[in-house]
């Protein structure tokens, strides 16, 4: 089965959920997404993917979403989704994509729905 995972070695949830993926039996290409984002067209098909739309992807506990004051409800999903992949920190994570679908892995645990 073939795994991807939008990573960031610095959450501890994200490298649980690669730990669980491993675990499992699985080496997942791993994507640092830190240091290189998806592209526009890939963050769309993520988001289509998972069936959510742009803010509720954005992790709202970030400094930044405060000050590109993001909350702001007019806001539509372009800018929201031009700010992720300026300042992808700003992208909640991390992302599982295998052959049984694409989530977004919070709690850890629903990762084990796409194993």
């Amino acid at each position: 089965m073939t795994i991807t995972i939008y990573h960031n070695r610095s959450c501890g949830t994200s490298r649980n959920v690669l730990k669980l993926i491993r675990d499992a039996g699985h080496e997942p290409t791993v994507i640092d997404y830190m240091a290189t984002p998806p592209s526009r067209e890939e963050m769309l098909a993520l988001l289509i993917a998972m069936d959510m739309p742009p803010r509720a992807l954005l992790r709202k506990q970030e400094t930044l979403y405060a000050d590109l004051q993001l909350h702001d409800g007019a806001l539509g999903d372009r800018a929201l989704l031009d700010a992720m992949l300026e300042h992808p920190r700003l992208i909640e994570r991390p992302i599982v994509v295998s052959e049984k679908g694409v989530r977004l892995c919070r709690p850890k645990e629903r990762v084990l729905e796409i194993l």
